[in-house]
């Protein structure tokens, strides 16, 4: 029997992929990113290489919710903020399609 059908894996998430959502939607506000392509293809890339370049931040209590939402406020959300900076800018100058 796998460990997927004896536990419940709902429960396990990683908060960097919530700062790292919430980020990239903040960062698509600025003017200075008005023109860059958030197609679905880009968008998913600047969300991955984002991910991959900081460290993830499982939780699976309450208390380790509570413990992510204070995250917002740490040397590791500054992080993240740098992280999904150089994603946008090296995705948006190096699409994985043609400009469109």
């Amino acid at each position: 029997m796998s460990l997927k059908d004896q536990y419940n894996f709902e429960f396990l998430e990683n908060e960097a992929e919530r700062l790292v959502f919430d980020e990239l939607e903040a960062q698509f506000k600025d003017p200075k990113y008005k023109d860059i392509c958030t197609c679905q293809d880009c968008v998913l890339d600047m969300a991955a290489l984002a991910l991959n370049s900081v460290k993830p931040m499982y939780r699976v209590s309450l208390i380790g919710k509570m413990y992510a939402e204070a995250l917002d406020r740490t040397d590791y959300a500054d992080e993240v903020r740098q992280a999904v900076k150089n994603a946008i800018d090296k995705i948006s100058a190096n699409p994985s399609h043609e400009k469109r």
